[in-house]
């Protein structure tokens, strides 16, 4: 018999380019699954089955999908309005929207949760964490959204109107099946992010897995019951994305062919204008304002006690430093995973694209201490070192920059790559001529997202950080945990200053990717265009 290959869907094997770095992306990230399992196996049985049918695991199992559920629901909502008043209408300063619209990345969650409860006690519980939790996550659907409707070919809405059909039901049957992909990668994004935060439940005093599994590390010596807790997060995060993935399906979202010259054009919103302006003021108010007045009021409020001035500054380069390593390790990482799961979906791409998906819902404290195991007994000379940190961070926001890099690379026609082989490109060729190209606009944005995410890391931080190195998290979650909230002020305002950075050229990068069309698609075409000419195959 021969040996077994690995083969896509379309009958071609992933190039071992590819699926090697894209398998040892998939081991390092089970690196923490492979510590619970380890964890939960010293128990027994008895105690696993004892911990799994109390009822109040079964109370947390509902309270985390209620609430991952009602966030998501919001923020699909909030996210796909913003992108069509901002991408697809003639809404008043939309550019300025656009930007403002992603501006809520740079907030890190547990901030905007005290800038509630600190002056609203009451509103703690469900409706604090969901209010907070939807107003920081619902970017992660803008973003790409507003990017995809960038991007549609105006002619067929223009088919589709000129066969009859409404401007409403060309929207449903045209226009949402083209974003369909944009919508579900953001939602599946905002799912998880719920799942996993610490922060705002913790300041909100909702129990849910995260804050529960904390609890648990921290307060008893017994710390089987969180890692069977956590297995349980792992079990759920993995039924979420294999529904994404085959709510997906194999159809492709690309087009062959640069499609209509002419832009797309914009909907007037007439008398609804007033409307879409408190539509867009009122979230920018919620998710921006109202925080940033509270900072401004702690600020003002610290100034007589002066400023740290030096242990701000190395706080703040210490962040940028360790955020700029995460952020190269976990897009190295994301490149070959995002390429195999969008151009080989063989069952070995999905399960390496589902193992990295893994470790995005695991709460940092539990990544955070599966690699002090690790580093304890296997990697000793990197145990509170630099390096460690580093890999958390991977570990915990490679997701993010593969989803990025698969998006980018799918809606470009599978062709270009066949064309490439067909003109003589090996195996690297066709990546470094093609796909690479191809995933440039994702490669950026990914970079830059996880670049965010790791600046606003709390948990790891706090149990990985080198002796005596801080961040503007950690020195900001120290000062509020004994009360200095006017001391914890100048770190909250740098920290999401220099997050604002990565959060705006992550927003341009999504409007140059779709605004100018010779981002994405072209690239890769004029890499395939130049190959053939080189080899005589076509006319230049």
């Amino acid at each position: 018999m021969g040996q077994r290959r690995r083969t896509s869907a379309s009958g071609r094997r992933a190039p071992l380019v590819l699926f090697a770095p894209a398998l040892a992306a998939a081991m390092i990230a089970l690196v923490p699954i492979a510590y619970l399992l380890i964890r939960t196996a010293e128990a027994g049985w008895a105690a696993i089955l004892e911990i799994l049918w109390r009822e109040r695991t079964l109370e947390l199992v509902l309270r985390s999908l209620g609430l991952a559920a009602a966030v998501t629901t919001a923020c699909v909502a909030i996210g796909v309005a913003l992108a069509w008043l901002t991408a697809r209408t003639d809404l008043p300063g939309r550019r300025t929207w656009a930007v403002v619209a992603a501006l809520p990345l740079a907030m890190p969650s547990f901030v905007a949760a005290y800038a509630w409860v600190s002056v609203v006690p009451g509103i703690a519980g469900f409706w604090g964490t969901f209010l907070v939790l939807t107003a920081c996550t619902y970017p992660y659907v803008y973003l790409p959204v507003a990017a995809a409707l960038r991007r549609i070919d105006p002619a067929l809405e223009e088919v589709s109107r000129s066969l009859g059909r409404g401007p409403w039901r060309t929207y449903l049957t045209v226009t949402a099946r083209q974003v369909r992909p944009a919508v579900a990668a953001g939602a599946l994004l905002v799912a998880l992010y719920s799942l996993s935060d610490f922060g705002t439940p913790s300041l909100m005093r909702y129990d849910v897995f995260t804050r529960v599994i904390h609890t648990s590390y921290q307060s008893s010596f017994d710390r089987t019951p969180a890692a069977v807790l956590s297995l349980v997060l792992v079990a759920i995060t993995v039924t979420i994305t294999v529904a994404e993935t085959r709510s997906r399906g194999r159809a492709e979202q690309a087009r062959i062919g640069s499609g209509a010259a002419r832009g797309l054009r914009a909907v007037p919103l007439g008398r609804g204008t007033p409307l879409a302006l408190a539509v867009t003021g009122g979230v920018a108010a919620v998710a921006l304002g109202y925080p940033a007045v509270v900072l401004a009021y702690w600020v003002s409020r610290g100034q007589s006690a002066g400023v740290e001035w030096d242990r701000l500054v190395t706080a703040g380069v210490s962040t940028l430093w360790v955020a700029f390593l995460g952020a190269v390790a976990a897009t190295l990482l994301a490149v070959p995973v995002g390429i195999v799961a969008a151009r080989f979906p063989s069952k070995g791409g999905r399960w390496i694209e589902h193992a990295t998906w893994s470790g995005h819902a695991l709460p940092g404290i539990v990544v955070a201490l599966s690699l002090v195991f690790f580093g304890i007994r296997w990697a000793e000379p990197i145990y509170q070192r630099t390096p460690l940190l580093v890999l958390a961070y991977t570990v915990l926001f490679m997701p993010a920059a593969i989803g990025s890099v698969r998006a980018a690379v799918a809606q470009s026609p599978r062709s270009l790559g066949e064309v490439a082989r067909s003109l003589g490109r090996g195996p690297f060729g066709v990546v470094r001529d093609v796909s690479l190209p191809l995933a440039a606009p994702g490669i950026a944005a990914g970079f830059a997202l996880v670049m965010l995410t790791a600046m606003k890391e709390l948990p790891a931080t706090l149990l990985l950080r080198p002796t005596g190195m801080d961040t503007l998290a950690t020195r900001l979650w120290t000062e509020t945990g004994v009360g200095a909230y006017a001391a914890a002020a100048p770190y909250a305002v740098a920290l999401v200053l220099l997050a604002a950075v990565p959060t705006f050229l992550l927003s341009r990068v999504h409007v140059m990717v779709s605004d100018g069309a010779a981002v994405a698609r072209p690239t890769g075409e004029g890499a395939v265009l130049e190959l053939a000419v080189a080899r005589g195959g076509v006319e230049p």
